[in-house]
């Protein structure tokens, strides 16, 4: 199956699609292992689209786990051109309280390089322009469709800071963040959005917003209790904003397609050919 278009990406508290007709649930082995778990493919609203949850179902990947070069191989593989991921994260700011919605437009990189970071690599160099980390067009679609979330409010244009985890920040690295003009975060959005430009696929965060992190001093630092608490709702809430936005999905020529292809600087005979038949099942015809 290689037809589908749409990619959806679960992640904590989401861990399935309400209204997915499924037409089949896939575990492709990518060049890379596995996904995280099966990838249902189905019908929504008259679209076809494939679902991952990032964790997997029952929540049982830490973040630094995730097979992330898997995920996002296996759902290229699948035909993906479109993501649009949800992640709960923690709040910087006070104008941005728990169940919040965000948007987010920029990245500043926390994690640690624990986690595979490229496809290219051992004989093979490319560079992946990553100024703008999200996609404008997803981002207009998801907001025009803001209404669906009864009330939540969204917010557009913030910077989201990725920190390795697993453990949560201290109160002196969450005002840290603040000084450096970051308005949320959370443990995922890195390297998974990197892959996904890797691979020519355009990617937009939902980010969901569970508690304050450990800036203020106020209050009791983050607790993963707390957090469990507002992840119910926080998930209803992305059922509800997806069955809006997924029929406006799929309606645009992909403006990624082609841009890897002279993003590649290591000259053809030096390039890994073992790295190489990897690569070609992602970026055909590249190589």
């Amino acid at each position: 199956m290689s037809d589908v278009q749409i990619g959806v990406i679960g992640g904590s508290g989401l861990y399935d699609l309400d209204g997915l007709k499924v037409i089949e649930e896939v575990t492709p082995e990518t060049p890379w292992g596995k996904p995280s778990d099966a990838i249902l493919v189905g019908e929504y609203a008259g679209k076809k689209l494939a679902f991952l949850p990032r964790h997997g179902r029952g929540h049982f990947l830490a973040p630094h786990e995730v097979p992330v070069r898997a995920n996002i191989a296996a759902l290229k593989m699948l035909g993906v051109e479109e993501i649009v991921a949800f992640s709960a994260v923690g709040s910087l700011r006070e104008e941005i309280p728990p169940r919040d919605f965000i948007l987010p437009h920029q990245i500043i990189d926390r994690t640690k390089g624990v986690r595979p970071v490229t496809y290219f690599e051992n004989g093979i160099v490319a560079h992946a322009t990553f100024g703008d980390p999200f996609s404008d067009y997803l981002a207009e679609i998801i907001a025009s469709q803001k209404d669906a979330l009864g009330g939540i409010t969204l917010h557009r244009n913030k910077t989201l800071v990725c920190m390795e985890g697993p453990a949560f920040s201290t109160r002196a690295e969450s005002n840290m963040y603040r000084q450096l003009g970051a308005d949320i975060i959370n443990m995922s959005v890195l390297p998974e959005s990197k892959l996904a430009r890797e691979l020519e696929i355009s990617y937009q965060m939902v980010c969901m917003s569970t508690d304050y992190d450990s800036w203020k001093i106020e209050e009791e630092s983050v607790t993963a209790d707390e957090i469990i608490k507002v992840l119910g709702d926080n998930a209803a809430a992305a059922k509800k904003l997806l069955a809006a936005v997924i029929p406006h999905l799929g309606q645009k020529p992909n403006p990624l397609k082609g841009s890897m292809k002279f993003a590649i600087i290591t000259a053809p005979d030096k390039r890994n050919p073992e790295i190489v038949a990897k690569l070609n099942k992602v970026l055909p015809g590249y190589f």
